[in-house]
Order: C-alpha cells, then structure tokens, then sequence
C-alpha cells in the first residue's frame, strides 16, 4: 500500500503545474483525474487526484511567470502540413499528422527497420536506471515518475549516430552541434514516464548551470526502436493526443516558452506487455558540450 507521502513524490513538477493551469481553467479535480486515467497514468497519480479539491490546490503551484523569451528562429521541419513527404537528407519521411498546441509532427519511416535494431544492440550493453535532471542542482538523479533504463550516445560516436544525427538536423533546420547525445530508452512491463516539461524551470535554481552547457531546450524529437505488445503510448494532455510507439515512426514538438503555456507537457503511459524502446533527441538554442 502506497502512503500519501508516496504518492506525492510521484506528483512531477510538471504534473503538479499542468494540475494548476487546468484548475485556472476552470476544470475540477474529478475532471484532471478522469484525463488521466483515460490516459493510463499509474494508480499513485490517480489516487493523489482523488484528493479533496483543498488538498489539490495545496499541492499545485504554478512555475513562476515571466520567463526568459526564446529566439524567433525554432527547429521545425520545412513544408510540414504542405506536404506527405518531407526531405531528411539521406532519405525520404512521411508525414503522418501536423499539431498546432503544441507544434508537433508525427513522422513515419524516420528509421529504418535495420536502424532501429542497430541502436538497440549498440544501446543494450551500456543500459542502468533513467534520471532526471535535477533542477535544484544542476545535475542528474533517479525519480520514481522515470521507471525505464537508458544510456546515452556521445555525439558523433558512431557512423550511425552521425547518419540520424545529420537527419535530424537536415529535416528540422538546426546544426547537429546544437543537439544534446541521443538518449535510448527502454520501458519493460509496467514502466513509464510520468507528465513532465522537457525545458528546463527557469526559475529552479539549478538551471543557470545547465543553461551554461547550450542555452534552454528548445525541442524534442522521439523515435520508436521497438514497439511494445500494448501501452507505452506518448501522451500530450493538453492537446489530448496520443501516439502509438510504432517502431521507425518518430514525434516531434518543440517549445516556444520554457513555460506550462506551452502546451508541451507530455509523458510515456504505462507498458502494459512487451517492451519499448526509443531514442530521444533533445534540441538546444546554442551549441551543446
């Protein structure tokens, strides 16, 4: 039996603003709750939900306003919803859906079947426990809301890498050395990865130090290696989308504020059978080391 303080620590930062924005909004908790659900959060995030509306709105500060402008120039594929099928360089993707909140583009055929299961096998030997960035410090630590194993790729490492690396770079329009290492992720059973922002607070005090490594994310390209039997689906809440991990297929959002008006909170629902396995490339506003 999970205690109430447990239950809390799973309450991402995220989460917890995103929980605030839809009360502003006017939306009580029976109806944040039941998105979720619908959504396949855990049992913890749903039991935490069910709390008095009080207890809620205790537990939900927004992140502070005002935050730091972005630049007007933002990685984003040219010709997405003009056109099917879009130049990445060495290949031809199929564009499969376009977004406005947040501006999201769901790809087909960005990796080969051959691909995919190269990363894997590179990936595989070099896997332990996912972190976070810790934006109290600056640095990286485990959190129950990331249950999967990852590692990640030195840029460049590999011919591999350096072919989907210059892929990524020729599709979205932004230098590869803006680009942080391509992260491979696996989810087993039961594995997910609560709602969460993937810009950095600018008002947690770690995130001066991280800025100084590239500047503030901008973007965020994920790409599914390996599908799972059932789950696992990339879940945006505040546009009430949900992609389905099919393996070579890939999402892209990006973010014109490091703020919850953003509309980018998303997460990974549950693996319910089988296992996942993506790569994540995190785009930066200046060059990355």
């Amino acid at each position: 039996m999970k205690t109430p303080d447990t239950m809390v620590s799973n309450i991402t930062p995220a989460l917890r603003s995103w929980m605030a924005a839809q009360q502003a909004a006017g939306f009580g908790a029976p109806e944040v709750m039941q998105g979720l659900i619908n959504a396949g959060w855990s049992e913890a995030v749903i039991a935490y939900l069910s709390a008095p509306p009080s207890d809620l709105n205790a537990a939900t500060a927004p992140m502070a306003p005002g935050p730091t402008p972005l630049p007007k120039a933002m990685p984003w594929p040219v010709h997405a919803g003009e056109r099917l099928s879009l130049d990445a360089g060495d290949c031809q993707v199929q564009t499969v859906l376009v977004g406005q909140q947040p501006p999201l583009v769901v790809f087909d055929d960005f990796l080969s079947d051959e691909e995919c299961r190269a990363l894997i096998e590179l990936a595989a030997p070099r896997m332990s426990r996912s972190l976070t960035v810790d934006l109290q410090t600056g640095g990286e630590a485990s959190h129950q809301s990331r249950t999967s194993q990852g590692m990640f790729f030195e840029r460049g490492e590999s011919e591999l890498v350096s072919r989907i690396e210059a892929r990524i770079a020729h599709l979205l329009g932004w230098p590869v050395q803006n680009g942080e290492g391509l992260q491979v992720l696996r989810y087993g059973p039961g594995a997910e990865y609560l709602p969460h922002f993937d810009y950095f607070d600018p008002a947690a005090p770690g995130t001066p130090a991280i800025l100084q490594r590239g500047g503030q994310r901008l973007a965020t390209l994920i790409m599914y290696l390996h599908e799972p039997e059932a789950g696992g689906a990339t879940v945006f809440p505040d546009a009430a989308l949900s992609v389905s991990p099919k393996r070579g297929s890939a999402v892209f959002f990006n973010y014109s504020r490091p703020h919850p008006d953003s509309r980018s909170l998303h997460g990974g629902a549950p693996v319910l059978s089988g296992e996942k396995w993506i790569a994540t490339k995190w785009l930066r506003e200046r060059e990355f080391s």
